[in-house]
């Protein structure tokens, strides 16, 4: 099961990103897109399709060779999911006044929760498996690293964070509790 952790400033700048690989099993929905539809029509977007319909890794067969792609595991498509998830984010922002919200979102596999801080500070989990007690402590411990990496005179506000102990903090944190 992964785990993708999105830090956003409050103008929604990227600021850290995580991607954890849990050693915990999850069971695997998958979606039958690209099987519905002709071979010859989806030939050219044969990774698109795999990666956002949720399917399980195939191999795609190209003039150079073999080329691994899908399982929702494409970086471009993880982000799109975060960024789509934004808006929702700050609609329940407005309707409740919350630190943690739990499956805010959903895209295929994928469930988001978000925690946002009281400068306005985005955290954002996509996971697939089904663990809120865990994800909340989680986002506490990891809102408690950034505070004190943000309180470091040599880090500048809203600014990416590049800190190897910072990362090796929240790293532990996401093997601890997600």
């Amino acid at each position: 099961m992964s785990h993708h952790l999105f830090l956003l400033s409050p103008s929604d700048t990227p600021l850290y990103s995580l991607t954890h690989q849990s050693s915990k099993p999850v069971a695997t929905i998958t979606s039958p897109l690209a099987s519905n539809l002709p071979t010859w029509s989806t030939s050219a977007f044969a990774g698109t399709l795999t990666a956002l319909s949720g399917a399980s890794s195939t191999t795609q067969h190209t003039s150079g060779g073999a080329v691994k792609v899908g399982g929702g595991q494409d970086r471009h498509v993880i982000q799109m999911i975060a960024n789509a998830s934004l808006d929702v984010i700050e609609d329940e922002m407005r309707k409740q006044n919350l630190m943690y919200f739990k499956s805010i979102d959903k895209f295929n596999e994928w469930t988001v929760s978000a925690f946002v801080t009281p400068s306005n500070m985005k955290f954002v989990l996509l996971h697939e498996g089904k663990n809120d007690d865990g994800i909340r402590l989680f986002f506490m411990e990891v809102w408690e690293l950034y505070v004190k990496t943000a309180m470091n005179p040599f880090q500048t506000a809203h600014t990416a964070v590049r800190s190897s102990v910072f990362d090796t903090r929240v790293r532990n944190s996401a093997r601890k509790y997600l």
